[in-house]
């Protein structure tokens, strides 16, 4: 497992290019391709059933989240990506000192700071996204807009203590307390701790006392989730412990927590880098092989050429806007947009049951089906 677990902790590794974004202008998102106006808020929550479990004095765990979901009108204050605080916090940990931190905090968005909802009661499937370890829910903005424009609502975690910088409505900026050392265990814990964390959010959004005025859209039969990295690989956790998420997905995410009999009978789609997650690749290919034979549902396994790590994300759109080279010969767009692509057809597959041809035959050159 040494190499597995080497791969999961490894820091944002990249050298300097020529900056794609003209000079003065602020670097920007990949814009939604749905036809709906994005809207977002975000939402302190607040678990007083169970300790932290990084910090175990503080008797509650508290959790920042943000939503996105179709909204009336897309006038209004567009969504700031991550304050500078946030990412002077990512940059010194990638130990990153060639880019300010307002390069990413004046990033541009698309989603309207609280504007009104819209859709019919018990119309939106909710999709769970979870980032990766010390990554802020930020980089998943993108994906999140862009399944908000095509009809979902979507709620990203930030997991306490597991981001370089989480920022709370009372001011504090809680950091990286699970930092450190590594191994099995650890990932083991940060993985069910995660899944504790969605079925928390589910019940803040779906339960009896729903904490956001939306909640009545949600159709709480139709809940998916995935996430990049870590994110990813909790997926499968949380889905052997709240059968509430019907469909899962694994973007990038070593699988450290093994799926056990009687294995997971729900839609479950792998997505990863092809030079990492091939079969016979490496140990981290090997994770996913192990809990293939575990799925006995529909289940896909998809790589894609010339990606890097966090190619699936924000980071990696971003950083190549702003001149950094994480060793992806994929350009950061048409990464974004393989991603963005597969996610959406496997929940509208999965959720709204409308098939899509991409998830049989490969949809993108770069994209090979394993299984």
């Amino acid at each position: 497992m040494k190499t597995t677990i080497l791969m999961a902790v490894t820091t944002l590794t990249l050298t300097l290019a020529t900056p794609s974004a003209s000079a003065g202008s602020p670097a920007k998102l990949a814009q939604p391709s749905g036809n709906l106006p994005v809207g977002t808020t975000s939402l302190y929550l607040k678990d007083v059933s169970r300790p932290d479990p990084w910090v175990p004095t503080v008797p509650y765990r508290e959790l920042m989240v943000s939503l996105f979901y179709p909204a009336a009108s897309a006038h209004g204050p567009a969504k700031q990506f991550m304050t500078e605080t946030e990412s002077q916090a990512l940059l010194d940990e990638a130990k990153i000192d060639t880019v300010p931190a307002v390069a990413l905090s004046t990033v541009r968005t698309d989603a309207v700071v609280d504007a009104r909802p819209a859709g019919r009661p018990h119309s939106l499937p909710l999709i769970v996204l979870s980032p990766g370890f010390k990554r802020p829910r930020a980089e998943l903005t993108s994906l999140a807009e862009d399944l908000a424009s095509h009809g979902n609502a979507v709620v990203v975690i930030d997991h306490t203590y597991e981001n370089v910088a989480t920022t709370f409505p009372d001011g504090r900026v809680t950091g990286c307390v699970a930092c450190g050392d590594y191994n099995l265990d650890f990932w083991q814990k940060l993985q069910r701790g995660r899944a504790a964390d969605v079925s928390f959010v589910l019940d803040e959004l779906t339960g009896p006392h729903p904490k956001w005025r939306g909640s009545t859209l949600i159709d709480s039969s139709r809940i998916g989730m995935t996430g990049h990295s870590v994110g990813g690989a909790s997926t499968i956790t949380a889905m052997v412990t709240d059968s509430r998420i019907k469909a899962g997905m694994d973007i990038d995410g070593t699988t450290n927590d093994p799926l056990l009999a009687p294995g997971l009978d729900r839609p479950f789609l792998f997505l990863g880098r092809q030079n990492t997650y091939a079969p016979g690749t490496g140990d981290e290919s090997k994770s996913w092989e192990r809990d293939w034979a575990q799925l006995t549902g529909w289940k896909r396994w998809l790589v894609v050429a010339g990606m890097a790590h966090p190619s699936f994300t924000d980071i990696g759109l971003v950083g190549e806007q702003l001149g950094l080279d994480f060793g992806a010969t994929t350009p950061a767009a048409r990464g974004q947009a393989i991603t963005a692509a597969y996610v959406r057809a496997f929940f509208d597959q999965h959720l709204r049951g409308e098939p899509q041809p991409v998830l049989d035959r490969p949809g993108y050159p770069e994209v090979a089906f394993c299984h």
